[in-house]
């Protein structure tokens, strides 16, 4: 209910706004991001962020797992993971993006989010060092929620 009502006060939208604004710094950086930023998100682009990974070897899942892995941060693919499966086939759907959603959490007050800047500008001048990801465990549904992973 709280952020019901905060999600229409203008100061708190354009205090949202301007901490993803402040991720800004990636593109500076070169990171690969899509462009408008929007109001509540930065979303990565893991394939030029990734050049030297497949679709296939899951570039948009790889980058999610590195960026834990450097900052600590949970990010969320979206790309080949979350697109699925065909149900006749069972080949993986191919998205024409793949992406990392990097979303500032409600309620953070801070502009600390250099961590998460630092990080990702860290991994993209060592982007040759993420690699690709198989299946450990895919559920028949719902993949990207409970899928395990390891590196190829």
């Amino acid at each position: 209910a709280i952020g019901l009502k905060e999600a229409t006060q203008e100061e708190y939208i354009e205090h949202r706004v301007k901490q993803v604004r402040y991720l800004v710094k990636l593109k500076a950086a070169g990171v690969p991001i899509v462009e408008p930023i929007g109001g509540h998100a930065v979303f990565l682009d893991a394939r030029r962020f990734c050049p030297h990974l497949k679709q296939e070897e899951d570039p948009a899942q790889a980058l999610a797992a590195a960026i834990y892995v450097e900052c600590g941060v949970r990010t969320m693919e979206r790309g080949i993971i979350s697109a699925g499966r065909d149900i006749k086939t069972g080949e993986n759907h191919h998205p024409k993006l793949e992406t990392v959603r990097i979303t500032i959490p409600r309620r953070v007050y801070t502009y600390a989010h250099r961590i998460i800047a630092d990080g990702i500008i860290h991994l993209f001048k060592h982007k040759e060092d993420i690699k690709g990801l198989r299946f450990v465990y895919e559920p028949k549904q719902l993949r990207f929620f409970t899928a395990r992973f390891e590196q190829k």
